[in-house]
């Protein structure tokens, strides 16, 4: 179990915990929430070990294997698969601990070595990496790409994969869902209630901490509160706790004036000394409670749009997607649709389907490739996008950006207003000219926000607007947007956000887009019936490259193209099958012998291991063992390369002899 035993915990001069105890049991669910600022990471850090206690002790069991998400951008060449397995630290372990014992040459020690190896179920690593990476929505053909050559937001997908692949006995999780799109989340979501470790998770998505934890951790105040159950509990509890609090405070503050009128009327008379000092000790004897002090919130809202074109577009034949320099890549085709007034669009549709490129073309950030876009008299977009935020300006602050903004949308504006208007975005005081590069993610979403409800839109295309933002922003948004007289089209994974907004769907899929008939629930269930016919697509495709033959094909009428008929190409296909078997046969004569020794050798290592695992040998014995093990590994090895030879062998004479 986790401990935390009067626990102080500074960051610099700031206070994140005071003199906190509490227990975590092994296997609990965690969910860790607070505002922004509260110090959550700062407790991530403390128990993996990069920072230390100011006071108190937090204990953690020293056995216990822990697992985070790397936070750094990786950059290297290597294969993402490798790169994932290497988050295995158990298996990675072995595989040194065994480099070393062959480079020794250490027969104890290479058996031990294989011990470790079959114990951290090394046979099946590359399997379950790979596994990992498509769940997270990587493609097939992406599972060997070097990590390098991946954007920003999925190499953060790997660096969540190599966490996942970690035997943890604690998982600690900071805003996994950041860069997921809606069928990764679910598939994240499936994968963590299989998760048999303790679970600590950050996460702003109220959706994926009720669907994932079981138990609330609230840090507020530099204290921890611990709530059984999932978010949506807490909330509920915590709202029962503080009317409960703050009857208790309004209880004793009457208490209190009781007392100091009965001190202060009869503290002069003798005849009533007594009592009043017995008052008085029993004010300085009362423990004062503090009033519920409601956090501060945060809300804004979009004024009215000064008029609605209608319709707001119209697309006809829109095909989107990028130019590059070997020709254009189409991603979307074929688009026909009307935007109207009033309208709340969710846009769903898997990842890499065209989701951002579609909400791209129709805020004009890049051109449709072919088709024509109408905007309705008077059109107005506001457009919302994560490199947004890499637009903003480093050096200057939240008012600096506003005064550049106004001096295009509204130059009447006077600065006082500026600042006034930022100020209901949380950016007042010295905020107002903090330079933008020290501010957190969660900061800069705020200012593009105020830079866009500035600017009036009556069309707001929003892609992943909540990255970033705590729960209080986000359900500030989701007001906002529900009070929107204009037209809203979202991409989101954030499904409360979804819920509360949208309410109609259209689905990016398959290269075209189409309205979807249904709610969040039926896309859910749709994206597990897709995922199912993908498994069912690649087993029948595995098993008709088992069935295949090298003879040659036809057109599938009754005559080969140069008019022969069956009979003859019957009959050449014959021929073609015993030239074939008479190059080859000497090749699958070597192969079916390397098959026989390559199973006996496999048992042999299997039963070594077996027996190197039960510990009744001596140390003697398990050295020869050991040498036996690595002796039977190398000639495994040789084996199986000599066996890939023979089969590009017999596959390049196959072709050779179809070609000609």
């Amino acid at each position: 179990m986790i401990q935390l035993k009067n626990l102080t915990l500074r960051r610099g001069a700031k206070v994140i915990l005071d003199n906190v105890t509490l227990t975590l049991q092994p296997g609990e669910k965690i969910a860790l929430v607070g505002h922004n600022g509260a110090g959550k990471s700062s407790l991530f850090a403390l128990l993996t070990g990069q920072l230390h206690a100011d006071g108190g002790d937090a204990e953690v069991p020293a056995q216990w294997r822990v697992a985070e998400v790397a936070q750094s951008m990786p950059e290297t060449a290597q294969p993402a698969t490798d790169f994932v397995i290497e988050g295995d630290t158990r298996l990675t372990q072995a595989q040194a601990a065994l480099a070393r014992a062959e480079q020794s040459g250490d027969g104890h020690a290479i058996a031990d070595a294989h011990t470790a190896l079959a114990e951290a179920n090394a046979f099946d690593a590359r399997s379950r990496a790979q596994a990992l990476l498509m769940g997270l929505g990587f493609k097939v053909e992406q599972l060997d790409a070097p990590v390098n050559s991946f954007s920003g937001g999925w190499r953060m997908r790997l660096q969540l994969a190599r966490a996942l692949m970690c035997p943890a006995d604690l998982l600690l999780l900071d805003e996994p869902t950041n860069h997921l799109d809606l069928d990764a989340l679910v598939w994240l979501e499936g994968w963590l209630k299989r998760f048999e470790g303790t679970l600590l998770v950050i996460s702003h998505d109220r959706e994926f901490l009720d669907a994932t934890t079981r138990v609330t951790l609230h840090l507020d105040k530099q204290t921890l509160t611990r709530y059984g159950g999932n978010y949506s509990a807490f909330e509920f509890m915590r709202a029962e706790r503080q009317s409960q609090q703050q009857s208790a405070f309004e209880r004793q503050q009457e208490k209190i004036a009781q007392l100091t009128r009965f001190i202060d009327r009869f503290k002069a008379k003798a005849t009533k000394a007594k009592q009043a000092q017995s008052r008085v000790k029993a004010l300085e004897r009362m423990e004062k409670l503090a009033p519920v002090l409601a956090a501060r919130e945060f809300s804004f809202e979009f004024q009215p749009p000064p008029s609605l074109p209608n319709p707001m577009l119209a697309l006809r034949d829109i095909t989107c997607g990028y130019r590059g320099e070997a020709g254009d890549i189409a991603i979307v085709h074929k688009v026909n649709a009307s935007v109207l007034p009033g309208q709340r669009i969710g846009i769903l549709g898997a990842n890499g389907q065209g989701k951002s490129t579609l909400v791209k073309t129709l805020a004009g950030v890049q051109p449709a490739l072919a088709g024509q876009i109408t905007e309705g008299k008077g059109l107005a977009i506001g457009y919302f996008a994560q490199q947004e935020l890499d637009v903003l300006r480093p050096d200057e602050g939240p008012l600096a950006h506003m005064i550049r903004l106004a001096k295009q949308v509204s130059p009447q504006a006077r600065e006082q207003e500026l600042r006034d208007f930022i100020g209901r975005f949380n950016f007042s005081g010295d905020m107002a000219t903090q330079p933008v590069g020290t501010m957190s993610g969660g900061e800069k979403a705020r200012l593009v926000l105020a830079l866009l409800v500035w600017q009036r839109p009556n069309l707001l295309l929003l892609d992943e607007p909540t990255n970033h933002l705590d729960l209080t922003t986000r359900e500030a948004l989701s007001v906002a947007l529900n009070e929107f007289e204009g037209t809203v089209m979202l991409v989101s994974h954030d499904r409360a956000l979804l819920r509360e907004v949208c309410d109609e769907f259209w689905l990016v899929a398959g290269g075209a887009l189409r309205p979807f008939d249904g709610d969040l629930d039926d896309y859910q269930r749709w994206l597990q019936e897709q995922a199912r016919e993908q498994a069912r697509e690649q087993a029948r495709a595995a098993a008709e490259a088992r069935q295949a033959t090298p003879a040659a094909t036809t057109n599938g009428g009754g005559t080969t193209p140069d008019g022969g008929n069956r009979k003859d190409e019957r009959k050449a296909q014959a021929q073609a099958r015993q030239r074939l078997a008479e190059q080859t046969k000497p090749l699958k004569s070597e192969m079916g012998k390397i098959e026989t020794r390559l199973a006996a050798a496999q048992s042999e290592s299997e039963a070594l291991t077996a027996t190197l695992s039960s510990g009744s040998l001596t140390g003697a014995e398990r050295a020869e063992q050991g040498r036996k093990l690595k002796q039977l590994g190398d000639e495994i090895e040789t084996l199986e390369t000599r066996w890939l030879e023979i089969t590009d062998q017999i596959e390049q004479i196959a072709a050779a002899q179809n070609a000609g």
